[in-house]
């Protein structure tokens, strides 16, 4: 790996005197009846990104500097990312793909930063032209960022244009989560989920939303989750595409082929594809000192999540069938905001913080009280049942099983994700 010093993250304003750490909840929920608050005193400011030349330069330098692995002595993914793909993925990195393309992209949508509780807090907000779209909150995970949100936002804020109805229409606010893309990298220790909940319902309250969804996978998941515990006003209802609990180590039923099945792909997921969640939840800091210094490992390490997304990222660059969007340029554009950014740590620590707030204990969590939604996409981890959805959140309101997409199912199949969404949230309007 190079020695010299890894690109400076983004630099970021501090735009607003937040809310102090262990605010409460009360205060942090809008009332459903209270009217909306005027967007110029809530200290939200524009935002947009330029990466400069020598960023750019570093990164294809860095790239192309790489000291590579011996290869893997089998013949798939059980020794870890293979050095083929890594090899494939570089080679395009350092000679075809252009940062300048998604850049232009990303500054044409509309992103503000907010500082909250002591955090900058980086947001792309959308709204509908139709009067009365439905709020809506999505939440990204790990290793993804708002780029696995981007192609749902014409779908969902404009429907009529995308084979739905006026009344299928949402306002849409995509947060980067604390010490992801541009977000600020928090500096103290305590952003465990239910802090970023509670961000989030100060958030919807400062763009004047009353009411409100909200959606999440992965980190997101478990965001939205206890957003649904918390419950703060004006939160209609939530939607998922991971089981939290189950994931979590909740007991689930197996009585069924089905159930057998999901236990089944948990069980070796714990065995085989959560190294990343081990190192992440006990020694993010030392994975890295590898993530901000080398471009490829930070690649790897991303690509490195769960098998079924592994292998079509993989298929991609090494000519193979391209699944739905997961195309060479949009996984590059996720992996060169970690490395633009400097975030490959600051995410990394999420894991800790989660860790970290269940060894501590404390009251048993409230049930989600808000209707829920779940689609159980079938290249997910595991693929959950209704019936453990059912377990987990006894609102349950919908429930469906898509006939394609995995674990980042917004990036892969944005259209079959905002139909979910579109069909979830219906009965909240």
């Amino acid at each position: 790996m190079s020695s010299s010093a890894s690109p400076r993250p983004a630099r970021r304003t501090v735009l607003y005197g937040g809310l102090a750490a262990g605010t409460a909840l009360t205060a942090l929920g809008a009332r459903a009846d209270a009217a909306p608050a005027a967007p110029s005193s809530t200290g939200i400011r524009p935002f947009h990104f330029t990466a400069s030349r020598e960023q750019l330069d570093e990164l294809r330098r860095r790239v192309a500097a790489t000291r590579w692995p011996s290869e893997e002595l089998v013949g798939d993914r059980s020794q870890g990312v293979q050095l083929a793909t890594s090899q494939a993925l570089a080679k395009y990195w350092r000679s075809r793909y252009d940062w300048r393309t998604f850049e232009a992209k990303l500054n044409k949508l509309p992103q503000y930063t907010t500082e909250i509780d002591g955090v900058d807090i980086h947001f792309i907000h959308v709204r509908s032209r139709h009067a009365d779209a439905l709020p809506l909150i999505m939440t990204h995970g790990w290793p993804g960022s708002i780029v696995e949100l981007l192609e749902t936002i014409g779908p969902l804020t404009d429907p009529t244009a995308h084979g739905g109805s006026a009344a299928d229409a949402f306002h849409l606010v995509l947060p980067s989560v604390p010490g992801f893309g541009f977000s600020g990298q928090p500096t103290e220790t305590g952003w465990e989920p239910g802090r970023t909940a509670r961000a989030w319902a100060e958030l919807m309250r400062r763009l004047g939303y009353p009411q409100y969804v909200a959606q999440g996978g992965d980190v997101g998941a478990a965001i939205t989750d206890t957003l649904g515990r918390l419950a703060p006003a004006g939160l209609l209802g939530i939607h998922l595409n991971l089981l939290v609990p189950a994931l979590g180590g909740a007991t689930e039923p197996t009585s069924t082929a089905e159930e057998r099945a999901a236990a089944a792909a948990l069980a070796e997921f714990g065995r085989t594809g959560n190294s990343y969640l081990i190192e992440q939840s006990t020694r993010p800091e030392t994975i890295g000192y590898a993530l901000l210094d080398s471009p490829v490992a930070l690649a790897a390490w991303m690509l490195d999540h769960d098998t079924d997304s592994y292998y079509k990222i993989s298929s991609a660059f090494r000519g193979g069938p391209v699944a739905g969007n997961l195309t060479r340029d949009h996984i590059l554009d996720n992996v060169t905001l970690y490395w633009l950014t400097g975030t490959g740590v600051s995410s990394a620590r999420a894991y800790w913080e989660s860790a970290k707030a269940r060894a501590a204990g404390g009251p048993t969590p409230p049930p989600v009280s808000v209707p829920v939604g779940f689609s159980a996409f079938p290249g997910e981890i595991f693929q959950a049942p209704r019936s453990w959805a059912e377990t987990s959140y006894p609102t349950l309101a919908y429930y469906n099983k898509p006939v394609r997409g995995g674990h980042f199912a917004a990036w892969e199949e944005p259209q079959l994700f905002t139909k979910e969404l579109r069909a979830a949230f219906r009965s909240l309007r």
